[in-house]
């Protein structure tokens, strides 16, 4: 589940920045949700939370509990840096930009899975006539 237990602390004052953070985190959340053709009710249920509280994340009215975004992250298919806007730490030794064939695995990635699909169809096609 992730709200917060009942005996959280009361609210704090938002910092601007603090505040710009979140809304931005829930349209993140909203866009990654309809790439993956989700609604706000099927998320909510997979993270065990009501639609209305979903609906507030996306909103950015509503903080979302750092210990909540492996799950969430998880079920938008995401890496948690992706979700909250951090670029992914490369590993090391790796020196210049990403090869371009991890550029667009990365992209494909992020697409709804019927144009995953499609893309891994037309792969399996050209590797089977390279075969030959």
């Amino acid at each position: 589940m992730l709200t917060a237990p009942s005996h959280a602390a009361p609210p704090t004052a938002v910092s601007n920045a603090e505040r710009a953070f979140y809304v931005e985190l829930g349209q993140r959340i909203a866009a990654l949700r309809r790439e993956r053709g989700m609604t706000q009710v099927e998320l909510a249920e997979h993270l065990g939370v009501a639609q209305q509280t979903l609906a507030h994340y996306e909103a950015g009215r509503l903080r979302l509990l750092a210990g909540a975004l492996p799950t969430l992250a998880a079920q938008l298919e995401v890496s948690v840096e992706e979700l909250i806007g951090t670029p992914a730490k490369r590993g090391a030794g790796k020196r210049g930009a990403a090869p371009k064939l991890q550029q667009q695995l990365e992209q494909l990635s992020r697409l709804p899975r019927a144009k995953q699909r499609f893309v891994s169809e037309m792969l399996d096609s050209v590797l089977a006539q390279a075969a030959r």
